[in-house]
C-alpha cells in the first residue's frame, strides 16, 4: 500500500471494521506495561499494544498519583479493548470518558491516554505513515523544545539550578524553565516569604547563565495566592520571562494573567474538550499546556490545540515525559497550527535516549521527526528491563 492508498483508507473510512481490508485491520491482540524506575520525582510507565499479526504499538502513562492505581486501570480498560482494531480511538474514549470523569483525577486520564497514543502508533506503522500524517500532514519536522530542569534539580538552590541550567546550556537549548516555589508554605505561614525569595534568586541564577537572549519559563505550580501571586509578577517583570505559568489555581488565573505583562501558560491537568474551552473562554492564560499524557492521548491533544485556535491562542504541550510520550507529542505538534514549543524533562537519566531506538536525539534543543510509520520508535527493552521498577 503506498501513502495515497493508506491516507485514503482513513479519509474512506477506517473506523468502520467492515470498510478495512485483512491486510489493513489491526486487531489488538495483547498488551504488555513496563514500569521504568527514574529517580525521586516518580517513575514512567510504558504500554505496548499488540496485534493479532504482531505490530506493535507504544504510549505513555506516567505520572498519574500512583503507578499501581494507574496500572490497574489500564488492564481493566485493556479487557474491553482486546478484540477491537486499533482505529477505534473514538471508540475508546467514549468507553472511558465517564470512567474518567467519575474519578477526577489523573490516574484514568493517563490510563486511557496511554492506551490511546500505542492505537495512533499501530495505525501508522499499518499504513505505512508517521503519525503526524494521520493528525494533518506536518507543517514542520523540527519541533523545538526547552529543557525543564526542574525535575533533575535535587539541590533546591541557586547554586543547585545553575549548574543544571548550565548542563541544559552546555547540551545546545537556548530555553529553560524552572519550578523553583515546590515544597514552600501556604500563603502566610511562616517560612512562605523566605521560600518565595529563594526562588526569586534561583529564578535569577537561571537568567545569569541563559544571558540576555535565551527564554526562561517560569512554573508557578500554584503555590501562591492572588494577592502574592501579583507580588511575584511584580518580580518577575525585570527577569523578562518567556512565560509565567500557572501562578495560582485556577480560579485566580485570569486576574494574574491581566496584570501580567509577560505571557501566561497553564492547563497541563485537564482533561478534555469542555475543561479547556471553560478554561479559555475564562482568559485564564495566553498559553495552554494540554499534556498527552493527560488530557486523553494524541487526538486529544489535536482537538484541544483546535479550540485553541479558535481563541487565537497558541499551544505548548507539557510533557516532562519518557521519550515515548515527547515523541507521541511531537508528532502532534507537528501537525498543529499554532505549536509554539515542547517541554522536554531534561536531565533526569544519563540513559533516557537509549531507552528507545534509534536513540532520543536533540540538535540545539530541536527534535527532527523522520519519515518512519508510525511514532517511528520502538521501546530498547534492555534498557528497560535495566532499570525496571522492581
Amino acid at each position: 500500500m503506498n501513502r495515497r492508498q493508506a491516507l485514503g483508507v482513513v479519509l474512506g473510512g477506517a473506523w468502520a471494521t467492515r470498510e478495512i481490508s485483512a491486510a489493513t485491520r489491526p486487531v489488538i491482540a495483547s498488551m504488555e506495561i513496563f514500569q521504568v524506575k527514574v529517580n525521586h520525582r516518580g517513575n514512567w510507565v510504558i504500554v505496548r499494544l499488540k496485534t493479532d499479526t504482531g505490530v506493535t504499538g507504544l504510549g505513555e502513562a506516567s505520572h498519574g498519583p500512583g503507578d499501581a492505581a494507574t496500572i490497574k486501570l489500564i488492564e481493566q480498560l485493556f479487557a474491553s479493548l482486546k478484540g477491537r482494531i486499533a482505529f477505534d480511538v473514538e471508540w475508546l474514549h467514549g468507553y472511558a470518558d465517564p470512567i474518567v470523569r467519575q474519578q477526577q483525577n489523573t490516574t484514568a486520564a493517563s490510563a486511557v491516554s496511554g492506551l490511546e497514543q500505542a492505537m495512533w502508533d499501530i495505525q501508522g506503522k499499518v499504513l505505512g505513515v508517521p503519525c503526524y500524517e494521520l493528525f494533518g500532514g506536518a507543517l514542520r519536522r523540527d519541533i523545538r523544545h526547552y529543557a525543564n530542569i526542574n525535575r533533575c534539580t535535587v539541590e533546591r538552590t541557586p547554586a543547585g539550578f545553575r549548574a543544571s541550567a548550565r548542563r541544559a546550556v552546555a547540551d545546545g537549548f537556548d530555553a529553560i524553565k524552572l519550578a523553583p516555589f515546590d515544597g514552600i508554605p501556604k500563603p502566610g505561614a511562616a517560612g512562605f516569604q523566605a521560600g518565595v525569595d529563594n526562588g526569586v534568586a534561583c529564578i535569577e541564577a537561571v537568567r545569569e547563565v541563559l544571558g540576555a537572549k535565551g527564554d526562561l519559563l517560569v512554573d508557578g505550580h500554584d503555590r501562591f495566592d492572588v494577592p502574592t501571586g501579583l507580588e511575584l509578577v511584580k518580580r518577575m517583570v525585570p527577569l523578562n520571562l518567556y512565560w509565567l505559568e500557572e501562578v495560582t489555581p485556577p480560579p485566580g488565573l485570569p486576574e494574574i494573567d491581566r496584570a501580567a505583562p509577560m505571557k501566561t501558560a497553564g492547563g497541563e491537568l485537564l482533561y478534555g474538550l469542555p475543561a479547556f474551552k471553560q478554561y479559555l473562554q475564562a482568559g485564564s492564560v495566553d498559553i495552554i499546556m494540554p499534556d498527552v499524557k493527560y488530557c486523553g492521548g494524541m487526538l486529544e491533544l489535536k482537538k484541544s490545540a483546535a479550540v485553541a485556535e479558535a481563541f487565537g491562542v497558541p499551544v505548548s504541550p507539557h510533557g516532562p515525559a519518557s521519550p515515548i510520550g515527547n515523541a507521541a507529542a511531537a508528532h502532534v505538534c507537528a501537525s498543529m497550527p499554532n505549536f509554539l514549543i515542547l517541554e522536554l524533562g531534561y536531565g533526569e537519566v544519563d540513559w533516557r535516549q537509549n531507552l528507545v531506538t534509534p536513540p532520543e536525539r536533540f540538535e540545539r534543543g530541536v527534535m527532527k521527526l523522520t519519515d518512519k510509520p508510525g511514532l517511528g520508535i520502538e521501546l530498547n527493552e534492555a534498557v528497560a528491563a535495566a532499570h525496571r521498577v522492581a
